[in-house]
């Protein structure tokens, strides 16, 4: 494998319209374009007015840009070369939302992840020389680091190795299958907040509005979590999703949970952060380990996320916890867990030294969608003619 020095742009001027090269991927559950960091802006607060015109953000149908209404599709993956030793590609990841003009790349997202490895192949910063590209990724966001490994095969002799996007690896929450995304970690606890157990406890309690006491375990093993029992809020915990978002009485109650845990946790004053995640736990009910209902804070998950998966799966075998108290967790150092939620089951592979997790991995899938140019308008974005003139004579040599 070869990783390809990142120092050329494809952007530039159309009409009153400045064109920016994008893939548009999806990656486990979720989706949204993929951009070459030099393709956009060096400036933070440009480069986020540029997310936020393409996505068409804020509009709840973001119907003037490429972003589908929901949290889930209103994500936005950046690919760098990484010039950190021992890792190969830098990912950022942007959350955005279709009713805010917020973009925010303090937390992780597992599901992006699965698709920078076929995006930087796609976008030429990955040559890949074997049937198997394995690669080390950072997540700029919180530094969590992962190996990850895609098929990359000849489809003709003397034909490029390209990304296999056809298997028959399937996960719950995408129709279809298709080629496998392996990602291994390690060293995820604390990727925001400060440990593993940021209050120090396996087990809490907050106070409700109404004053009343709830049990809590406050746990960040990759994405921080407050895990709550769905019983002790009146729930069976195996709601379907719509009908949780419309609950308003519960939302409030969420939300004042969510702000409250924020401070416990050390994380500040979560307002406008699309963490801690409130996420509701119950007896599995299809055989898995647990059953789950995340909330992206607000809006509840059709399935689950990567790592919202591995943390729940981490409190799942951890004794003292709320997780393991209604989890069917096994033993031995090696296990796997079914994670359920609305869609169906999330595994999770986990090795155990000690009682304490130390290595965990996951597959997941993840493919190319659209490779082409999205459009800003000037006004959001006109690169310097400098900028575009030194483009055009690099992609003319």
């Amino acid at each position: 494998m070869k990783v390809v020095d990142d120092t050329h742009a494809s952007f530039g001027p159309r009409g009153d319209q400045t064109s920016i090269r994008m893939c548009l991927m999806r990656g486990g559950t979720s989706r949204g374009p993929f951009f070459r960091g030099s393709d956009l802006p060096s400036d933070p607060e440009i480069r986020n007015r540029v997310l936020l015109s393409v996505m068409g953000s804020p509009h709840p149908l973001q119907v003037d840009g490429i972003g589908g209404g929901h949290s889930l599709t209103s994500k936005a993956g950046i690919v760098s070369c990484s010039p950190a030793p021992e890792v190969d590609l830098d990912f950022e990841f942007a959350q955005l939302q279709p009713d805010a003009s917020t973009v925010q790349t303090t937390a992780n997202c597992g599901n992006m992840l699965a698709a920078v490895v076929p995006f930087a192949v796609e976008a030429g910063l990955i040559v890949p020389d074997s049937d198997t590209t394995e690669v080390t990724v950072r997540t700029t966001n919180t530094g969590l680091i992962a190996t990850i490994t895609i098929q990359t095969p000849k489809l003709s002799a003397d034909g490029p190795r390209t990304v296999s996007y056809d298997g028959c690896t399937t996960i719950d929450g995408v129709s279809g299958s298709s080629s496998p995304v392996s990602s291994m970690f390690v060293n995820t606890a604390g990727s925001i907040a400060p440990g593993l157990l940021p209050t120090g406890n396996r087990l809490d309690s907050l106070s409700l509005p109404n004053g009343d006491r709830i049990d809590a375990t406050m746990i960040d093993n990759g994405q921080p979590l407050v895990l709550l029992r769905a019983h002790d809020l009146g729930l069976s915990g195996t709601e379907d999703p719509s009908e949780l978002t419309a609950d308003s009485a519960l939302a409030d109650t969420l939300e004042h949970l969510r702000l409250s845990s924020g401070h416990m946790m050390g994380l500040g004053d979560v307002t406008d952060k699309n963490y801690p995640k409130m996420t509701l736990l119950a007896h599995p009910a299809q055989g898995g380990a647990i059953a789950t209902r995340s909330f992206i804070p607000h809006t509840v998950h059709r399935s689950i996320g990567v790592l919202a998966a591995l943390t729940v799966a981490t409190a799942s075998c951890m004794a003292g916890t709320l997780a393991f108290s209604l989890a069917n967790a096994g033993d031995g150092e090696r296990r796997t867990l079914e994670i359920e939620h609305p869609s169906g089951t999330f595994p999770v592979d986990l090795q155990i030294l000690d009682n304490r997790v130390c290595r965990s991995g996951l597959t997941r899938t993840a493919r190319l969608i659209m490779d082409g140019q999205v459009f800003v308008p000037t006004s959001v974005w006109a690169p310097a003619p400098a900028e575009w003139s030194t483009h055009k004579e690099s992609t003319q040599n």
